[in-house]
Formats: C-alpha cells, structure tokens, sequence
C-alpha cells in the first residue's frame, strides 16, 4: 500500500525561515511531471501556507530530487536568498550526502570505491554504467561500505562523489547487486508500494544563512526490511 504525502501528513526533519527539509515518501514525486499527480514541492507550500496563514502564493525553491521510488532527504528553500546559496552548495558539491540501499547480491568488497562511466538514455530513463569511457557519458564514483548482512539482503552505506542521474542505481546494478525492488536495473521482483530500498539517510551542509553545520538524518521507511537494517 502506497502512502504519499500530504500537508497533514508531511515528515518534516528540519524547519526554518530559510529552509524545510523533508522526509519523501516511496510515492512522492519532487517535482512536477507528466504524470500530473501532486507534487512534494505543492504538498510543502500547502503546508506552509497553512501553517503561517500565509496570503498569496507561497514561495518554494526546489533545490534537488530524489528519484520517484527512492525514499529520504528532499532539502526545499523558503527564500530566494536560500536558494541560490543551496544551489551553489549542491552544485558545488559542498554538501555531504549518504545513503542507504538494501541489495540482493552481496558484493564481493565488504567495502569498496566504485568508478564508472554513465551514459544516459533518454527514451527508457536509464542510465547504463560502463568500466571505459564512453561517447556522452560522465565520470560517475561512489563508496559502499556493508553495514549489515540480512537473511537474503545485504545493507550499504553509500556516499556519493558525483551526482549523475541514477547513479546509485546504475552502479550496484553494474557490480551484479541490484537494489532491491529495482526492476528498471535488474531486481528479479517489485516491492508490493512500487518503491525500492535506496534512502537518502543523511545530509550535512553549512546553512545557507546563519552558517551553522546542519547535520539531517532521515529514518528509514517502516517495512520488516528497513526494520531489520
């Protein structure tokens, strides 16, 4: 049973004047898409607008995404100045970004540093990890390091080096460990909500105006598999 967020129901990890920072659901979408269902970016501004008793339109900066299936950290600027100084954090890549993901196959490395070539493709939304270069694909690296071994799952502990699409995935999907409920790179089955077991755990960046340290953690959605983790 698929929940998606509502301004009743938001997980909120982290509120100030500047920034909101979410906890996304498995069926929440970040941004606006095709599907046209109800964005988390919308949800948010209902939920400040309540909140505050705001008029008018409420102002939101979508700063980054998770993918739809994937569960965690959404970072959202409440003011312009916010924005552009979390932009530049994330682009500049500033931000310390960890993640979780429960695969299928253990890999062979109980931890290791994983370098690919990711080329994306467009018609299917995929990327395909290659060992060389390749035309049109990008420097894609990241560690894992196991952090549990579960009856037939294995749980990861991932920090990014670069932000590419799908990266995660396409990566453990490379080294023949799929994410589990990951059909699009290669798990033999969904999970029954549509999401997989990849989580934004954690966050650490400078707040973009009052330069304190923030350090946000995200708990894990409530399945017996993240449970068990």
């Amino acid at each position: 049973m698929k929940i998606v967020s509502t301004k009743e129901n938001l997980q909120i990890l982290h509120e100030d004047n500047h920034i909101i920072v979410v906890n996304k659901r498995v069926g929440d979408i970040v941004q606006g898409d095709k599907t046209g269902d109800k964005p988390l970016s919308d949800v948010v501004r209902e939920y400040i607008k309540e909140k505050y008793n705001k008029p008018g339109d409420v102002f939101l900066g979508v700063i980054h995404r998770l993918d739809r299936p994937t569960t965690g950290i959404v970072v959202f600027a409440r003011t312009s100045k916010a924005l552009s100084r979390m932009n530049e954090l994330f682009s500049n890549r500033e931000t310390k970004k960890t993640y979780w993901a429960v695969v299928k196959n253990k890999p062979r490395e109980s931890s290791a540093k994983l370098v690919h070539y990711l080329k994306r493709n467009e018609k299917n939304n995929t990327s395909k990890a290659h060992s060389k270069e390749v035309p049109d694909s990008k420097l894609a690296s990241l560690d894992y390091t196991i952090i549990k071994e579960l009856q037939n799952y294995t749980a990861l502990e991932i920090n990014l080096h670069t932000g590419r699409h799908h990266q995660i995935r396409a990566q453990l999907s490379a080294i023949g460990s799929p994410i589990k409920g990951d059909l699009k790179y290669g798990a033999d089955r969904s999970n029954p909500d549509g999401g997989i077991h990849l989580h934004a755990r954690k966050l650490t960046f400078v707040h973009p105006v009052s330069k304190e340290n923030i350090t946000i953690i995200a708990p894990t959605p409530d399945d017996p598999i993240w449970n068990a983790v």
